[in-house]
């Protein structure tokens, strides 16, 4: 008998666990306390959904295609200097590499004779960085006051500074934050209104949900740049994806939690 009901109450405090994550044992005003902050994160995160969405997107998609769009100076000579493709003859000063801990930095410092001296970065060292030397002459392609490309011999290799479509990644930044705004509400609300119901409870809803959110921007977002699809069907595929994976990580959960009695 005894055993029989310390069975029961282990598998009855392990399906409340599931359900509550332990949520049920904090007092009701730091409960409360801890909606209130959710909900003004939610704000901030879809105060930046916004931003992505309405500013930095139409920006990023704008200068994107303004650079195609240009021409050098000589074939648009009515056009503003600052729009077309200009050529400046440059001098390395030196070209360093500096190792950190998330990767490499690709730096070239450059000189114009004696009256500007700029310094411009490479996303990788092929296939020119690895070429250039201190008092090298190069060749830059400018837009905008920026260094675009540079090239030596024959070799031309783009700067950071090149605008990327890249919409996708833009479209899968602002889709997740709009995501997380939505999960950061719902938690917080049931907090602040319901601060001992066991419902959005962190472990396992809102690790989950985190976890499939950010799973379906990832895989959407590098999928959308390497197929070129069209920066539109990020949300909705990224909503879609997100969904299946929240979906499956909860019936996994589920299959954990052993039955009352078992």
């Amino acid at each position: 008998m005894a055993k029989s009901t310390r069975a029961r109450a282990t598998g009855h405090s392990a399906a409340g666990q599931w359900a509550g994550g332990g949520h049920g044992r904090r007092s009701p005003g730091l409960t409360r306390f801890a909606g209130g902050l959710l909900i003004l994160l939610s704000l901030a995160l879809a105060a930046g959904s916004y931003v992505v969405f309405t500013q930095w997107l139409p920006y990023d998609g704008a200068r994107y295609q303004d650079y195609r769009a240009a021409l050098p100076c000589r074939v648009q000579p009515h056009r503003p200097r600052q729009e077309c493709l200009s050529t400046w003859h440059l001098t390395v000063v030196e070209a360093v590499t500096k190792h950190n801990g998330e990767g490499n930095t690709y730096r070239a410092t450059l000189r114009r004779r004696h009256s500007w001296r700029g310094e411009v970065y490479f996303g990788g060292s092929e296939p020119l960085f690895d070429r250039l030397k201190a008092g090298d002459r190069v060749t830059a392609t400018a837009w905008r006051g920026q260094i675009m490309v540079l090239g030596k011999d024959g070799v031309r290799q783009n700067t950071s500074d090149v605008p990327h479509e890249g919409l996708q990644v833009d479209a899968a930044v602002g889709t997740f934050a709009g995501l997380l705004a939505a999960e950061a509400f719902a938690f917080g609300a049931v907090r602040l209104l319901r601060p001992r119901s066991p419902l959005f409870a962190w472990r396992p809803y809102g690790a989950r949900t985190l976890s499939a959110i950010f799973t379906g921007c990832a895989v959407v977002g590098l999928l959308a740049v390497a197929t070129g699809a069209p920066w539109w069907a990020v949300p909705p595929a990224v909503t879609v994806v997100a969904a299946l994976a929240l979906a499956a990580l909860l019936r996994r959960a589920r299959r954990r939690v052993p039955a009352p009695g078992a």
